[in-house]
């Protein structure tokens, strides 16, 4: 066996290495493959006068599987061993597993041992590997080989058979139809074809088996009731049958393949227009729904509420994740077939394919960019959406929170300033009034800060655009007027208490005092429960460790504020005391103050117990940044090798693409090879998906890690399947033009050197001056004269038929071959119409009806019909108007 029957039987036997093996767990099954089995190996075996009973026993010592590879092979195995011992039986059955091998059949998990124990799975198993070797692998039907073959033929030969209809060898033979129609087809006399009744399977498969083995002298390989009785027959058992059939009508093949080489320039011609029609389908869906998505992803329609942008961020997942990878995909299969059709239309010497209006790839390519740039702003906007809301709650709760405590702090406030107690009180009193309306002047100061807080939090609300504004701004005007007022009646009472101020000589000091030191250190405490409730949002390590040390200050500052209560505590006892001392007549309490020892002390404790549940929250959050960074790091830790691996392989490839190593075969295999490791990488592509899913869901918006993003890995991926998949087409449309122009390698290799040297900048492509000194350098004398130029532009017409101001490698090989091409395809044409029309100048109607498939035979004569009209036979054709029908006015 030379190298190439060896790799074909390779390539063959790869996809049956494992055989089925579970069903041959199948009784009924088993039953169909022993019998069909040992029919066929007995047909081989009487011819060395011997047969076998019983499959898996007769075969155990290898003598008689020796015997059957000697007869069908035609060539000598080594001397078999005659003992009765285990070790001669598995000797010789290795010497036939051995030859088996030697033509090029890989037997997985087949040993001699298996063979000698009868193990009925392994022995099966081996014998239609050799089935599969000697019967089957060697039947060729246009192009097309072994199975593949042997089912091509099958449908050929039935197809013009009522109710037959073979697509596979299991239950499209279960009515024996197709039994019966191939032997009609070659013997028709031995079988009235128009009696069988579909369904009568049992009457069809006995009918076909009995003129089988009867006339044909082949013999009974299968029962008609395990057909019937079987849901789905075997597969292997009917293939072996019907590849008897083969081998016994394999004569009558001449006329036949003269037929199917005008069925096959037909069937390129209906590929061509289905591949346009499938074109234009798939570019119309596909910009179909990029107009529709478009819309949707412009829309900034801003939500209220944090719920509705997260439901939109994640219908912006789901839309990045379930549909537009198959969108990317068909855009993907566009271009290919778009590439492949161009490249059999040349083939063909067709006109190339200009698709509808707005239909082009270009125009494709212009709306996904649009598409593309739509998804990204959407993307933008919706991360900056969640962050605007999320600054919005946390604005508007602090709003509320230092709302209500200014609002508690006045409560009450203008009543006490419009009293007029002083013009009733005492000189003392009016003293007392006086001071305590001092200390009410600190505190209002005091809280100067709060009110434009709150003012300064309103507008940012404002800016922000929060949605409840209207409500803010009213209680914010309502805050600032009452703290206007409340300026406007301290000032008029001041003035009120300073005209009586000569009046009065005495105050009490140390109430004074007390009031003094209280208000701003009740103040202070105000300040530290709000602030130690006050919530915080950060997004980084650093921002929660300034918090935490911010905190760590204060705590500091608890010791001296401790102090200072106590100092404060100390004046009330002092005032106690004189009370109890002097026998004061007290009425009432301090009228410099409303802050009570006990409100003091009530507050302190508050303080004291908000402290730590404050160190848990910075902790717990702490925490949470620290998780956050890990996942930044993850993150970028992945990000910054696929990063890189992509932007490799994408240089690597333009390397492949330009670069000449080996046969076109040879760069396709190399290139397949090179999407499958590409292809296997994408789980990592997968699991970065799944940490930047989690990067998302902690609402983790920069990493200073890495400079790469999601979009970025996600396009760099689509941009690489893309380009590898182009380029393995490329390559593909060049073996096309090879083997059909019959360019040789060393010619492939010429034009390609010739190419890359004037392809200066390695862009694949070569500008028109490029291209023209190319031309040059192959020997093509076009000059710099008006004639030297229209002949340039003619070729140029041709090898760039979009005016894209391009040509690329697979244009110039289409016109190189296209100038040294032969005359294969009209001598082909030429030997096929001297066989259909054997010794008659011409061919008629009935001819190709009789010849042809069915359907292809009627656009066959739909193509002919304004040439038909031969001078003595009305309604047929001669050679020149044979031709001129199936090619149109071209070369041939």
């Amino acid at each position: 066996m030379d190298h190439y029957d060896s790799q074909q039987t390779n390539d063959y036997m790869q996809p049956e290495e494992d055989w089925d093996r579970d069903l041959l767990l199948d009784p009924a099954w088993e039953k169909q493959q022993r019998k069909t089995f040992t029919a066929w190996c007995n047909s081989h075996l009487r011819k060395a006068g011997t047969q076998i009973e019983n499959i898996e026993e007769d075969f155990r010592d290898g003598l008689k599987l020796m015997l059957l590879l000697e007869v069908i092979s035609g060539e000598r195995l080594a001397k078999p061993e005659r003992g009765k011992m285990r070790v001669h039986k598995i000797s010789n059955v290795n010497k036939a597993l051995d030859f088996i091998a030697s033509k090029g059949v890989k037997l997985v998990s087949i040993g001699a041992e298996e063979i000698v124990d009868g193990n009925v799975k392994m022995t099966l198993g081996m014998i239609w590997t050799i089935i599969l070797r000697f019967a089957i692998q060697d039947i060729s039907v246009e192009e097309t080989s072994a199975k593949e073959g042997l089912l091509l033929w099958c449908q050929r030969k039935t197809a013009p058979y009522k109710n037959v209809n073979i697509q596979n060898f299991h239950i499209s033979w279960k009515d024996g139809l197709g039994f019966c129609a191939l032997i009609h087809r070659h013997r028709p006399e031995l079988i009235d074809y128009g009696k069988l009744r579909k369904d009568d399977p049992l009457t069809n498969l006995n009918t076909a088996f009995d003129v089988a083995e009867k006339y044909l002298d082949i013999p009974k390989m299968l029962d008609a009731e395990d057909i019937v009785g079987t849901a789905r027959p075997d597969e292997k058992a009917i293939m072996t049958y019907v590849s008897s059939f083969y081998h016994a009508f394999s004569g009558a093949q001449k006329a036949e393949t003269a037929a199917n080489r005008i069925c096959k320039v037909l069937a390129v011609n209906q590929e061509n227009e289905q591949l346009m029609e499938d074109y234009e389908k798939l570019a119309s869906d596909l910009l179909e729904w990029i107009r529709r998505t478009i819309p949707w992803l412009e829309n900034r329609a801003p939500e209220n509420t944090m719920h509705a942008m997260q439901q939109k961020l994640e219908d912006f997942r789901d839309y990045r994740r379930l549909h537009k990878p198959p969108k990317v995909q068909e855009k993907c299969q566009l271009e290919i077939n778009f590439n492949t059709l161009q490249t059999k239309l040349r083939l063909s010497n067709r006109p190339a394919f200009m698709p509808s209006e707005g239909r082009m790839v270009s125009d494709i390519n212009n709306a996904w960019g649009c598409l593309e740039q739509a998804e990204k702003g959407y993307e933008e906007w919706l991360l900056n959406e969640i962050r605007r809301l999320e600054r919005l709650d946390h604005l508007a709760e602090k709003f509320r929170q230092k709302a209500s405590i200014h609002e508690a702090w006045t409560d009450g406030k203008e009543t006490m300033l419009r009293q007029k107690d002083y013009e009733t009180a005492t000189l003392s009193e009016i003293k007392a009034l006086l001071k305590k309306h001092e200390a009410f002047e600190s505190d209002l100061a005091a809280h100067q800060d709060r009110v434009e807080q709150i003012a300064a939090i309103a507008q940012e609300l404002n800016e922000l655009d929060y949605y409840d504004s209207p409500n803010v701004n009213a209680r914010c005007q309502k805050i600032c007027d009452q703290w206007d007022s409340l300026g406007a009646l301290t000032q008029k009472r001041r003035e009120a208490l300073e005209r009586t101020e000569k009046l009065l000589e005495t105050i009490d000091q140390l109430y004074l005092e007390y009031a003094k030191r209280a208000a701003p250190f009740n103040n202070w405490m105000e300040g530290a429960m709000e602030d130690l409730q006050d919530t915080f949002i950060v997004h980084t390590i650093e921002e929660i460790q300034g918090l935490t040390t911010a905190h760590e200050q204060f705590k500091a500052t608890l010791p001296d504020a401790d102090k200072e209560r106590l100092a404060i505590l100390g004046i009330h006892n002092e005032v106690s005391k004189i009370v109890q001392t002097y026998h004061v007549n007290m009425a009432g309490t301090n009228p410099y103050t409303t802050i009570t020892p006990q409100e003091i002390n009530g507050k302190w404790d508050h303080v004291r117990q908000l402290v730590p549940r404050r160190d848990q929250a910075l902790t717990e959050e702490h925490a949470r940044q620290q998780h956050n960074e890990r996942l930044r790091k993850q993150f970028a830790a992945q990000a910054n090798v696929i990063g890189p691996w992509i932007q490799t392989k994408m240089e690597e490839i333009g390397r492949i693409s330009i670069e000449m190593h080996g046969t076109l075969e040879d760069q396709l295999s190399h290139l397949r090879q090179y999407e499958k490791s590409i292809v296997n990488y994408k789980p990592k592509i997968d699991q970065l998906e799944g940490d930047h899913q989690l990067i998302q869901e902690a609402l983790i918006f920069d990493n200073k890690h890495t400079n790469y993003t999601m979009e970025h890995i996600r396009v760099g991926w689509e941009q690489l399947l893309t380009t590898i998949a182009r380029t393995i087409n490329e390559v593909e449309n060049q073996i096309l033009t090879r083997d059909a122009k019959g360019i040789s390698q060393e010619q492939m290799n010429e034009f390609r050197a010739s190419f890359n040297h004037f392809d200066r900048d390695h862009s694949g492509t070569l500008g028109p001056e490029e291209f023209k000194a190319c031309l040059i350098s192959l020997g093509y004398d076009i000059g710099n004269d008006p004639q030297g130029e229209a002949e340039f532009a003619r070729i140029m017409s041709i090898v760039d038929p979009n005016r894209l101001g391009v040509v690329t490698f697979q244009a110039f090989i289409d016109f190189m071959s296209r100038e040294t091409a032969d005359t294969d395809t009209a001598d082909q044409v030429m030997a096929s119409f001297k066989i259909l029309a054997g010794d008659k100048n011409y061919i008629t109607v009935d001819e190709l009806r009789r010849e042809l498939p069915p359907d292809q035979a009627e656009y066959c004569i739909a193509r002919m019909a304004p040439y038909t009209g031969h001078d003595a036979v009305p309604g047929a054709l001669d050679y020149m108007s044979f031709s001129t029908a199936l090619y149109g006015e071209s070369d041939l």
